[in-house]
C-alpha cells in the first residue's frame, strides 16, 4: 500500500493546503479550543465541516473498524443511504488529513466557489464514480500528492518517515440535508450521528468528539479544527 507522510493537525499548514487546493482566501481552518459551549462561541461563524484528530489505539480493541476490514462487496460502499453526500476510500497509509480535508471541500461545494484547479478537475472526475473508485483516483492523482508532501513537512514537530507507524487518525464532521455524517476514509460509508443544520454543526459535531473522548479518558492527543469562513463578521 502506497503511503504519504502524515499531515499535521495545524490550522495554519491546513489554511495554506485549502489555499493551494483552490479554496478562495475567505475559507480557512481555525483551532476549537474547547467543546465546551463558551468556547465553541468563539469559533467564527459559519462552520462547514469539522475535523477530529484522534488517537488509535496501538493494539486494536478502539471498536472502529480498520481498513483492512473493509470488504470490496460492501455495498454500502457503493449505495449510501443519500447519494449526495462525497465519501471516499482511504487506500494510502497517512493521507487522512487529506482526505478529511476533501471530504469537508467536497460537500460543501454549495458553499465553496471551488476556483479551476487540480482539485476541482479531480472532484468533477469523481463525481460519479464509486467511494472505492474515487480512492483509487486519488492514488493516481500526482498533484494531490506533492501538494500534501509539500504541506506535510510545514509543520511545527518533526517530520516523521513514511515508514515510521502513526497512530493518529482524521475524520470529517459534515451537514447534509440536515444530517450529521462522519466521513472516515477508512469506513465503508458515511456514518450517521442525527439530524443537524448548518448553524449548529458546531455543537453536533462537538458532541461526538466528545463521545470519541469517552471512550479514552486518559488519552490527551484529541484536536479538533474547523472549517469556517474567516471574512465572517458573525463571531
Amino acid at each position: 500500500m502506497a503511503s504519504w507522510i502524515p499531515l499535521e493537525s495545524n490550522p495554519d499548514v491546513m489554511t495554506t493546503f485549502l489555499h493551494k487546493l483552490g479554496v478562495p482566501k475567505e475559507w480557512s481552518i481555525v483551532d476549537v479550543y474547547g467543546l465546551e459551549p463558551d468556547l465553541l462561541a468563539l469559533v467564527p461563524k459559519p462552520v462547514l465541516a469539522v475535523i477530529l484528530l484522534y488517537p488509535l489505539r496501538k493494539e486494536g480493541g478502539n471498536g472502529l473498524e480498520s481498513e483492512d476490514d473493509i470488504k470490496e462487496s460492501d455495498t454500502s460502499a457503493t449505495s449510501p443511504k443519500d447519494p449526495s453526500v462525497y465519501h471516499m476510500k482511504q487506500y494510502i497509509h497517512n493521507a487522512c488529513g487529506t482526505i478529511a480535508i476533501i471530504h469537508s471541500i467536497a460537500n460543501n461545494l454549495d458553499r465553496i466557489n471551488l476556483q479551476d484547479g487540480f482539485l476541482k478537475t479531480f472532484l468533477t472526475d469523481s463525481k460519479n464514480l464509486s467511494f472505492m473508485e474515487r480512492g483509487e483516483l486519488l492514488m493516481k492523482s500526482q498533484e494531490i500528492s506533492n501538494t500534501h508532501e509539500e504541506l506535510a513537512h510545514e509543520g511545527q514537530t518533526e517530520v516523521p518517515s513514511q515508514e515510521t507507524p502513526i497512530y493518529h487518525h482524521f475524520v470529517a464532521f459534515i451537514q447534509r440535508n440536515g444530517v450529521l455524517y462522519e466521513l472516515d476514509g477508512r469506513k465503508s460509508g458515511p456514518i450517521e450521528h442525527g439530524a443537524t443544520s448548518p448553524e449548529t454543526l458546531l455543537e453536533d459535531a462537538a458532541r461526538v468528539c466528545q463521545e470519541y473522548m469517552a471512550r479514552d479518558p486518559e488519552e490527551v492527543c484529541f484536536t479538533v479544527v474547523a472549517l469556517v469562513n474567516s471574512d465572517s463578521e458573525s463571531f
